[in-house]
């Protein structure tokens, strides 16, 4: 693991950027300003990685972003590809065909394998890691960030992000509040094995999910079950539950604990549902958990730390590198704030949705049968992976602030020629120019893209910044984006 070459003795070393907190969006982050050339420092409280493992999801459009820096291929070989449908407050709908991406399908992943990797990416850039360093405080001021450690060290940035969990520290120095509901009904979940065949537990999990919507047993493989149970009256919120906790819960709901046994993780999980009120004050910003909290029904959670990383790296180095338009780093709240509270919304639905009282019950009855409609479960599936996103980049075609999905293109693919995190024209008049913005956008001049318009201008998020085949309109739009050109 790197680590400073720092003493109390010297002058503190100076970073562009101190990132506070290590998981998915913390690691994500680092990698994403490490390929513009930026200074990067993460801190990390933890001494070791979560060792618990837990299965997380990536949703398709995390797939789509993994893609688009190469790391796809390697995640892929550590997870399980499961078809694209039943998010939407479990129920039970396949995907509809034809959805819109290259990659329509959940990866199921260790979350600790997933934040490795992560890693491991962020520090074969450049990135330093530092572990068992907790972020106590910190000034700001017109230059940059003091950042104040436990153990007293200070150290110097431009900028400080909190990437740091639901609890996070830079969140609470900063002054941000976190409004929302507290959590108001908890679950146990867990993975472990069990005591009798499988058939019988499919059968009982099949008696009693048609009113419980909260109560599961899982197999992955090799006798290990994931299990998730309501928690009600059982034990103090505040400490990790126990084994006899989850006998106990499923004594009671399912008249049996299926001889569950040899756990390899436990957690309790609520349904608070809070957002930041802002994601930025001065040099200091705010990311994944620290942002925003949610139940964690639809597994949106990693995903949507992970593209706000996506979606803050290159404009945050864009200001760093000096070539940043004046508002570009406000577009990070402006674009990512509204997907967090819709994201907030749709999970406060399905939690309801899940609920054993009658009117829940009978409003899931209900959207049960309009998702046979293929518009609604069309629409329910592009929120949960993403992929419906749009941004508000003003008036113009529909593709305009959306994301291309990954398409043909001459070289091979299109998310292929997105590694370096640079903008890309991509044109298929084969008469236009990038011209003084060659430096961050690269140009592709492809006729036969797998495109129906004459050419795009894509962010190095994927999104669509401009759509059209006029020089003078494409500069305009390079100009807002990429700032003004060289020379």
């Amino acid at each position: 693991m790197d680590s400073l070459p720092f003493t109390t003795e010297r002058t503190p070393l100076t970073f562009d950027v101190i990132i506070a907190g290590c998981g998915p969006a913390g690691a994500m982050l680092a990698a994403e300003l490490r390929l513009h050339d930026v200074r990067v420092l993460v801190l990390e409280k933890e001494t070791e990685p979560v060792s618990f493992v837990r299965i997380v999801g990536l949703h398709i459009r995390s797939l789509e972003l993994m893609a688009m820096r190469g790391l796809l291929e390697r995640i892929l070989e550590h997870g399980r590809r499961r078809p694209a449908g039943g998010f939407f407050a479990a129920i039970a709908k396949p995907a509809p065909e034809g959805l819109d991406s290259a990659h329509a399908y959940l990866l199921g992943i260790p979350q600790p394998v997933i934040v490795r990797l992560l890693e491991e990416h962020a520090i074969d850039l450049g990135a330093q890691v530092r572990r068992g360093c907790a972020v106590t405080g910190f000034e700001q001021d017109d230059e940059g960030v003091t950042v104040e450690l436990a153990d007293g060290e200070r150290l110097r940035s431009r900028y400080l992000v909190g990437c740091d969990g639901v609890r996070s520290t830079v969140r609470k120095l900063l002054g941000v509040g976190f409004p929302g509901e507290p959590s108001r009904t908890d679950t146990l979940m867990g993975e472990m094995k069990v005591g009798v065949p499988q058939e019988e537990i499919a059968a009982k999990v099949a008696e009693i999910s048609v009113t419980h919507k909260r109560f599961w047993l899982r197999p992955f493989g090799e006798g290990v079950y994931s299990v998730v149970v309501p928690a009600a009256g059982v034990g103090d919120r505040a400490e990790p539950p126990t084994l006899d906790d989850f006998k106990q819960q499923l004594r009671t709901i399912a008249g049996t604990d299926f001889g569950v046994h040899s756990p390899r993780w436990l957690s309790r999980f609520g349904d608070a549902t809070r957002l930041a009120e802002r994601y930025r004050v001065g040099r200091v910003l705010l990311a994944g958990d620290a942002a925003h909290i949610h139940p964690p029904i639809g597994g949106q959670g990693l995903n949507l730390g992970v593209q706000d990383a996506f979606n803050l790296g290159w404009k945050l180095a864009a200001q760093i590198r000096g070539w940043a338009p004046e508002t570009l780093l406000d577009t990070y709240e402006a674009e990512r704030h509204p997907v967090a509270e819709d994201v907030l919304d749709n999970t406060r639905a399905q939690m309801e949705l899940l609920s054993v009282e009658p009117g829940p019950q009978a409003v899931r009855r209900l959207l049960t049968e309009l998702m046979d409609f293929d518009e609604v479960n069309r629409h329910l599936i592009e929120k949960i992976t993403a992929i419906g996103i749009r941004y508000d980049f003003g008036e113009g075609p529909d593709l305009l602030g959306r994301r291309l999905r990954d398409i043909d293109v001459k070289q091979g693919r299109l998310y292929g020629l997105l590694h370096r995190g640079r903008g890309l024209l991509l044109d298929r008049t084969e008469r236009l120019t990038a011209g003084g913005w060659s430096d961050r956008v690269d140009h592709l001049a492809d006729p036969t893209a797998a495109l129906d318009v004459p050419c795009v201008l894509l962010r190095p998020d994927g999104h669509v910044a401009w759509v059209g085949d006029d020089q003078r309109d494409l500069d305009d739009h390079l100009s807002r984006w990429f700032g003004r050109p060289a020379g």
